[in-house]
């Protein structure tokens, strides 16, 4: 990870910069983990100087966790008028992709398993899960009603499932950050056509 250096830098762009890996740092080692002692480091700053700022280690966390969060919900909502439930599923893969490219840490600092419960860490990440776990919701409703299924119970697994293929493709991606968000929806196309044919 580079050093971001501050000096000349406007605030704004340099609390981006902190942003930024601070996002990496939270991303890849979770909040619990997370040291701003390395973020600072990595940032050129002084660990003074990101209290000053942020006014915390949660308030830095926060502030990552609100760019991310605003970013996705705004996509994945841009992809909810889309027509017909397969359309929008792949709409919403793309707008995902295209909010996380190159910085699938967003992803993983709001379903991060080591944000303490209770705690206002965890109430943060969790304003904009449940956003996206709403919209989630409602296409597999509209899923399973154009298969003619009601139960509750069925609904409750598929949107399990659904939010685990999402956070694996994610995973997968960040293994493999040479495709672009365009790659991702084609093949995410194609495998799920392939899929389809073989019911």
């Amino acid at each position: 990870m580079s050093r971001a250096g501050t000096k000349g830098v406007p605030r704004g762009q340099r609390e981006q910069q902190i942003l930024d890996i601070a996002t990496v740092e939270f991303g890849d080692r979770g909040y619990a983990n997370a040291s701003i002692a390395d973020i600072a480091a990595a940032a050129g700053v002084s660990k003074p100087l990101i209290y000053t700022y942020f006014g915390s280690r949660d308030g830095l966390h926060a502030a990552c966790i609100h760019r991310a969060g605003e970013r996705l919900v705004a996509a994945v909502a841009a992809a909810q008028s889309v027509h017909g439930a397969p359309g929008k599923a792949l709409a919403t893969l793309t707008g995902i992709f295209t909010a996380l490219d190159g910085h699938t840490q967003n992803w993983r600092i709001i379903y991060d398993a080591t944000l303490p419960r209770p705690g206002e860490p965890f109430d943060t990440a969790r304003h904009y899960q449940n956003a996206l776990n709403a919209m989630g919701s409602e296409g597999v409703t509209e899923v399973l009603a154009d298969a003619g299924i009601g139960d509750p119970t069925d609904h409750a697994l598929v949107l399990s499932l659904w939010f685990s293929i999402v956070t694996t493709t994610i995973a997968w991606w960040t293994d493999h950050p040479d495709h672009t968000p365009d790659d991702m929806t084609e093949r995410c196309s194609r495998i799920f056509t392939a899929l389809g044919r073989s019911r």
